[in-house]
């Protein structure tokens, strides 16, 4: 145990146990999946779980199924109950740029470029 968390014990803060979850290159814009991510952030697991049913963006599913993986973790790996875990840190990170081209008009070609991103979600007991 090392001297910041033996302090952490003398002063009565006990260490909350934290789930977590990464789905990887995920294709879908970064923005669009943070505008999900920021209405989730804080809330508890119930409450995260309705908001992400109801809302309606495409990138709802795929943080429905991180969300549900972190809980998963929490439940089978640390045995928490589900009913007090709340989403801690909710963020997303920008993945590979996939790149492509269209061919056009008299021999030209126009870029593509589709994005991805990376999902991570901690979740933590009240």
């Amino acid at each position: 145990m090392n001297q910041v968390t033996a302090k952490r014990f003398c002063f009565g803060i006990t260490r909350r146990q934290q789930a977590r979850a990464i789905s990887k290159s995920v294709r879908m814009s970064p923005k669009k999946v943070r505008r999900v991510l920021n209405q989730i952030k804080g809330r508890p697991y119930k409450e995260a779980i309705v908001l992400l049913k109801y809302m309606p963006y495409k990138a709802c599913k795929p943080v429905w199924k991180v969300l549900y993986s972190a809980v998963s973790n929490a439940k089978n790996n640390l045995g928490l109950d589900k009913q007090d875990l709340f989403v801690k840190i909710a963020t997303v990170s920008q993945g590979r740029t996939y790149k492509g081209f269209r061919s056009r008009a008299q021999g030209r070609i126009y870029k593509i470029l589709k994005a991805s991103c990376h999902i991570h979600i901690v979740v933590e007991t009240n």
